[in-house]
């Protein structure tokens, strides 16, 4: 499916065009500018933003008072991962030694 993407001369939006069905796929309407020419965020949108923001440092404040940071979390686990490679290679390695020893 090939695309084209072509802005409108009136109203200045982005129409994303299929061009085998000639169908407009997507719209895009021109973003509200401040005066400075950059485009203004809808204040729903900023407000989820923030909110997403405060979510994030609340979940980074409980994991550090937890006493629980993930990255000593990650380091006990490769420190235990060399154990448990060891002892699967050492059980694989009889598994191998009983084969031979039927045959």
């Amino acid at each position: 499916m090939k695309e084209i993407e072509i802005e409108c001369p009136c109203c200045e939006a982005k129409l994303v065009v299929d061009v085998l069905t000639q169908k407009v796929i997507r719209h895009r309407e021109r973003p509200e500018l401040n005066e400075f020419g950059k485009p203004v965020l809808p204040t729903d949108k900023w407000v989820a933003a923030e909110a997403k923001i405060a979510a994030r440092k609340a979940e980074i404040e409980a994991m550090k008072s937890d006493g629980s940071d993930a990255f000593d979390q990650a380091l006990s686990k490769e420190k235990g991962r060399e154990k448990d490679l060891d002892d699967l290679f050492r059980r694989a390695k009889s598994k191998v030694d009983r084969k031979k020893k039927d045959l």
